[in-house]
């Protein structure tokens, strides 16, 4: 549970929120309101008149109520939690937040996609953003990140070109929240250095599951400094206790449709349901000594240090327990800014994160009204803030006294200044020197050998759905020379990748590789390696009819809840349908409001009629069948093996009739429940498999 010092934040809070429900209307400055529904007239057909000040300040107000949305990381989902660090950090770092595993710290983070508008689907393939504001009692710490570890340009003067090429193509805006398009492909075909990140995203890993389930980095090198002063460089790394899990393609474009939420209402409801996502914060340190002991630049964002080069060293654990109350207020004016940090912690001289800590600071200037965005609740550090700043749009604070200076005498000197002993930020004392010059070092010219890396390290499924999206998205380029520059590149990661991709887009394939892939691996890199084995807030939908055996409804739904899954009953309708014993069973949710995509696995339950019933309802198959092509896991009682032999599932055996259980590739049927569901569990917690024969199941 959080400590007294880690509710500060909740208490800060508090007395600004507003509760309309305690009090009665009034205009914002606090005129009780009569009547908010009829503007004041000339008689009741007469013309509005101008003295009518609560209609003229509420059409103000709602015609000033929006603000520029982020350029990026527009579309996200935020929540409250606290971080406790497992050990205190003081040989490699100062950071009072990381010294004491009895302190708790709060903290506020923000998923995000990157290149859509707020109004974008969640399920997009896309980088996502992971920034974590930690109000400490030194000030406030932003780590602000993305679920893949590198990036897509190694210098922040590119960003804006990588940004302009993703983005909805100028001449017509088109498309929204997607690379697959001409001018993303010819960009990244131009620019090798984007090839690593873009491996990343034509991975599962750009279809996260939920944010619960997907993992976070810091990207860049930082450095952590401690109190004698010695640095030591650290790369961040955030670890999901439920796994690293994704979606796949297929079902993230139904999804959109079904639910174009989809991520953002999995945060809302485990939260609101106990189900705290937790994260475990991890750390590469590397002594400074060691600058220069890798094969690349550890200064190059487009890099990964491979786990097995250094191995990740846990040092404490996130936990999110509280929704925002304004999703405005909070979750879109919260501002996250890399050069957000604290004493024990410092930057590198990596051209991407100098650039990122002038343009995050430049556009919360933009956006949110000016330099008072501070002040702002969600943003207002824990630490006392005393300066000499003043005025400005949105200025909260009434700042009493004479002097605005430094240094004063007739303020008695104050604020006063800090040096290192007592608490002050200091920069590492690095030696810096060189011409001007506009030139990357030669030791960030290596662009193949960590993409190679990542595709030498997937499973075969992985690469599979790689290979699918390099298809769909080049398929949608109209540029055929882009399609076919697109495809060279490739051919310099590995001569295989190239010519199943130009296989599918119509492209001539390489005729050799460019250089011969030496087959280094990192296993740290693959979901198919190391995953937790839950079932924990995984959705089942169960489906019934009438006539279902309401005695196996029963045990399928304790048996997942026990386990902590979220099973739900779906039917042709809300409300009940009536069991096999006479009885009813109820109803969570009707078929068609909901979809087979948005669960985890889908259990039919024994009962002649209902599976009679289920086996003429088109979508009632359509659930099983996708569920089967997704790689879910699926379950049937007793007679419920019947819908599943109407459809045929490829290269599959179902349970004979008296046989207790049968588990083929994830579908486990049979006439005993006490032996089917745990097989069931075993195979949801797996998360999917993946050797199913789904390519000719029509859904």
């Amino acid at each position: 549970m959080p400590d007294e010092e880690q509710l500060d934040k909740q208490r800060q809070l508090d007395p600004l929120r507003d509760r309309p429900e305690d009090g009665p209307l009034s205009t914002d400055f606090g005129t009780r309101v009569e009547d908010t529904d009829n503007s004041l007239k000339a008689g009741e057909r007469g013309p509005t008149l101008l003295e009518d000040f609560h209609f003229r300040e509420k059409l103000t107000r709602f015609d000033h109520e929006r603000i520029p949305e982020r350029v990026v990381h527009a579309r996200g989902a935020g929540a409250y939690g606290h971080f406790r660090p497992y050990e205190s950090l003081a040989e490699y770092t100062r950071a009072d937040f990381l010294q004491d595993p009895d302190r708790a710290t709060p903290v506020f983070v923000r998923f995000s996609t990157v290149a859509g508008s707020r109004g974008s689907a969640d399920t997009v393939r896309d980088v996502r953003g992971f920034a974590t504001k930690f109000y400490t009692r030194e000030g406030n710490y932003d780590l602000v990140g993305n679920n893949f570890p590198v990036f897509f340009v190694q210098d922040a003067i590119k960003f804006p070109d990588f940004v302009h090429a993703v983005k909805p193509e100028p001449d017509n805006e088109i498309p929204q929240a997607a690379s697959a398009h001409d001018t993303l492909w010819d960009f990244v075909s131009l620019q090798p250095e984007t090839l690593h990140t873009v491996m990343w995203l034509m991975s599962d890993r750009a279809l996260p599951r939920s944010y619960r389930m997907m993992q976070g980095f810091g990207v860049h090198t930082f450095r952590f400094v401690n109190a004698e002063g010695r640095g030591t460089f650290v790369k961040f790394h955030w670890r999901p206790l439920l796994g690293t899990h994704s979606l796949v393609w297929d079902e993230c474009q139904q999804i959109a449709g079904a639910d174009p939420d989809f991520n953002r209402r999995d945060l809302w409801d485990a939260i609101e349901s106990g189900a705290f996502p937790e994260f475990e914060l991890s750390v590469q340190l590397v002594p400074e000594d060691d600058e220069f002991a890798f094969d690349f630049d550890l200064l190059d964002p487009t890099k990964i240090i491979p786990e097995e080069v250094v191995p990740l060293r846990p040092i404490g654990r996130m936990t999110l327990d509280r929704n925002p109350e304004n999703f405005f207020a909070e979750t879109e004016q919260v501002a996250f800014h890399t050069a957000h940090v604290v004493p024990g912690i410092d930057f590198t001289n990596d051209p991407l994160l100098q650039g990122r800590n002038f343009s995050y600071l430049d556009t919360q200037l933009i956006r949110l009204g000016g330099p008072n965005f501070q002040q702002l609740p969600v943003n207002r550090p824990l630490a006392t803030v005393r300066n000499n700043h003043r005025d400005g749009y949105g200025q909260h604070r009434i700042h009493p006294g004479q002097t605005a200076y430094s240094p004063n005498s007739l303020g008695g000197g104050c604020p006063a200044l800090s040096d290192w002993d007592s608490g002050a930020y200091r920069h590492s004392q690095v030696r810096v020197d060189g011409e001007k010059i506009r030139r990357r070092s030669p030791s960030f010219d290596d662009h193949y050998s960590q993409p190679q890396l990542f595709w030498n390290s997937m499973a075969p499924w992985e690469k599979a759905h790689i290979v699918a999206a390099f298809r769909f998205e080049l398929g949608k380029v109209n540029a055929p020379e882009v399609r076919a520059r697109t495809v060279e590149q490739l051919n310099h990661i590995d001569h295989e990748l190239a010519v199943a991709v130009a296989t599918g887009i119509g492209v001539n394939p390489p005729a050799e590789a460019v250089a011969e892939n030496p087959g280094r691996t990192s296993p740290a890199l693959s979901m198919a390696v190391g995953q937790p084995g839950s079932i924990a807030t995984r959705k089942v939908a169960i489906l019934v009819a009438d006539g279902v055996s309401g005695t196996e409804v029963t045990a399928v739904r304790e048996a997942l809840a026990g386990g902590g899954a979220v099973p739900e009953v779906l039917a042709a309708h809300d409300g009940e349908v009536a069991s096999a014993e006479g009885g009813t069973v109820r109803v969570d949710r009707a078929m068609a409001t909901m979809s087979s995509v948005l669960y985890d696995a889908v259990c039919v339950p024994g009962g002649e009629a209902s599976t009679l019933e289920l086996s003429r309802d088109g979508l009632a198959l359509r659930y099983v069948a996708q569920a089967f092509k997704h790689g879910k896991a699926i379950a049937a009682l007793g007679s419920g093996i019947g819908l599943l032999r109407e459809l045929g599932l490829p290269g599959i055996r179902l349970a004979d009739e008296g046989e207790p259980a049968v588990d083929n590739l994830g579908v486990v049927t049979g006439t005993d429940p006490g032996s089917v569901l745990p097989a069931f569990a075993d195979v949801i917690a797996q998360h999917r498999v993946w050797e199913r024969d789904s390519d000719r199941v029509p859904a």
